[in-house]
């Protein structure tokens, strides 16, 4: 065979011989590929789903009267035994009844509802807000200068006595608690970014992007804040748990909200704590807001460390 036909000549082409090969990478999908690579993560967000059912959709499909059977005698404090003798066996029965003839279950789980709503408002204000600022701390010397001071001050506040005095000055509701954990609750998180940026922000590429003209806005946004997105994540996942803990705390010494949350459950049957066969009412919200704690930790945990970059090797 002729050596015409064997070999051709390959044109050159420089923009061709500028590309580089490599196989495509994809942050969120390699996330969600090391999340899912534990079996034990299958589990926890299983769980979470299961959560999240009971918590919006069970209570949506349910009629829940909290003091429909208040005339009945017969109704009150039912252990789960008696509730499923007298009434059969139900959902709504596994947890016996409560002061008021209702069903322990679906007041638990109305009242989980709002306290999920609370945390994860809260977190989403309390997120955004020290971001934002937290990005805006470390970049600017002056603006490190005037917040070091209000952190300082602030800071050394507790924050559960500047809640239950908040919403002592204020009409105690949802709102007024969604105020009450977010009016400094953003401080730490933004000094917390602060901390992070000041490292990131001159590091070798950044001040190569500077001098080259990339304006500070664009390296927060392209640079450092992609970088961070594991330190968010699980600053997130630290912070809803939270929430719910501080609700339930404050409910639990009487300065909670009129809403039926947990920590009003709790609070309600506190008496049914060392009486003899009403224990079910007080221990179940207490499991339930421990569950849903543990749940929220665990799921923000690992989605965060499966965040970092550095687990996607």
């Amino acid at each position: 065979m002729p050596e015409e036909k064997l070999f051709s000549f390959h044109k050159h082409s420089d923009l061709e011989s500028e590309k580089i090969t490599a196989p495509r990478y994809s942050y969120w999908q390699s996330v969600f590929r090391v999340f899912f690579r534990k079996k034990t993560n299958i589990v926890i967000l299983a769980l979470f789903a299961f959560m999240i059912a009971f918590a919006y959709i069970y209570p949506a499909l349910t009629e829940y009267d909290k003091y429909g059977a208040l005339l009945s005698s017969t109704a009150k404090h039912l252990s789960p035994k008696a509730a499923i003798e007298q009434y059969g066996f139900s959902i709504k029965n596994i947890l016996g009844t409560g002061a008021a003839g209702q069903s322990t279950f679906d007041a638990i789980w109305n009242g989980s509802r709002i306290s999920i709503s609370l945390a994860f408002m809260c977190g989403a204000i309390n997120m955004t807000i020290g971001v934002i600022v937290g990005a805006i701390w470390g970049f600017s010397k002056k603006v490190d200068a005037v917040m070091m001071e209000v952190y300082n001050i602030l800071g050394n506040i507790p924050y559960v006595l500047l809640i239950s005095v908040l919403l002592m000055l204020f009409t105690p509701s949802f709102w007024t608690m969604v105020f009450a954990l977010t009016v400094t609750g953003w401080l730490y998180i933004a000094y917390q970014i602060r901390i992070q940026v000041v490292i990131i922000r001159d590091r070798e590429y950044n001040l190569a992007s500077k001098c080259l003209g990339t304006s500070t806005v664009k390296i927060a946004m392209k640079n450092v804040l992609p970088f961070m997105t594991s330190v968010i994540v699980t600053l997130l996942a630290t912070e809803i748990p939270s929430y719910i803990s501080y609700e339930v705390f404050l409910a639990y010494i009487g300065r909670g909200i009129p809403e039926m949350t947990l920590g009003r459950l709790i609070y309600e049957a506190q008496g049914a704590m060392v009486t003899p066969g009403w224990q079910f009412e007080f221990w179940s919200p207490v499991a339930i807001s421990a569950f849903i704690t543990i749940v929220l930790y665990v799921v923000g945990l690992n989605l965060g460390d499966a965040s970092d970059p550095r687990t996607h090797m």
